[in-house]
């Protein structure tokens, strides 16, 4: 495999040993609900997570089979996202992540993190393709059963609810509000959950940035006010790892392009 781009800030600040791993969980996984896990080598792949250390981490989640699925899709997703600057590449990668979390949610049905990242990954490909492309091709389906199947499982999954926000909001925008009923999207429900997001996660950069959009995609540049003071916020969070700073990074540069 080719070498990923290297996390580009310093990640001293974002380095936990396995004692530090564990006081700061319930933190670093406010968003995604993940148990802490048992296997050291596991808890090991996470650490190099947090640290941006993105590769090795999806290297270590693999080498640790299923325990280690979860990691090596986070840890694959947000490096595509973030810094994947070819866009073949990013689309291939979201591609082989939504293929690995929808065995893995087959085989582990209750497992609300493979249904996650098999959604997460549909949708970020579908954004790379187009979302009405994607919605032609069911893809806009199966996003949203494997949001509500990870929200089910997991009421607290901050992360799922601003997915399933973003869904509405994107079909919405894309399709419009008439088309956008027959994929099952609607305003008061996008809004819904961003607001709950925010209400299970209210440390998160990316639930602001993500209902910053989600408002104006909905709503129009009526919300443009209200979108702008959550994305000076998002700028303002403290990141406690590698992809929260990516996360802030992005707002801080969106403010910088208005």
């Amino acid at each position: 495999m080719a070498k990923w781009t290297a996390f580009p800030y310093d990640a001293d600040d974002y380095t936990f040993d396995a004692a530090a791993l564990k006081k700061h969980w319930a933190r670093l996984h406010k968003g995604d609900a993940e148990a802490f896990p048992k296997d050291e080598a596991v808890q090991a792949a996470w650490a190099l997570f947090h640290a941006g250390q993105f590769q090795k981490a999806y290297d270590a989640g693999l080498k640790a089979g299923d325990a280690g699925m979860v990691v090596a899709n986070k840890a694959q997703s947000i490096y595509a996202n973030y810094l994947e600057t070819s866009e073949k590449t990013k689309l291939a990668m979201f591609m082989e992540v939504a293929e690995r979390a929808e065995a893995q949610a087959k085989a582990n049905p209750k497992l609300a993190n493979a249904h996650y990242w098999q959604a997460y990954a549909l949708g970020r490909y579908s954004q790379g393709i187009s979302v009405a492309k994607a919605l032609t091709q069911g893809l806009g389906a199966k996003v949203k059963t494997a949001l509500e199947t990870t929200i089910a499982l997991a009421p607290k999954h901050a992360d799922a609810h601003i997915a399933l926000g973003a869904f509405h909001a994107e079909v919405i925008d894309k399709v419009g509000k008439l088309l956008g009923k027959t994929q099952g999207a609607d305003t008061a429900t996008g809004l819904k959950m961003f607001k709950e997001a925010l209400a299970l996660n209210p440390d998160s950069a990316i639930a602001r940035v993500e209902y910053a959009n989600g408002l104006v995609m909905l709503e129009g540049d009526k919300r443009m006010k209200e979108a702008e003071k959550l994305y000076a916020e998002a700028a303002e969070c403290k990141p406690l790892d590698a992809m929260e700073r990516l996360d802030v990074e992005m707002a801080k540069a969106e403010l910088e392009d208005e």
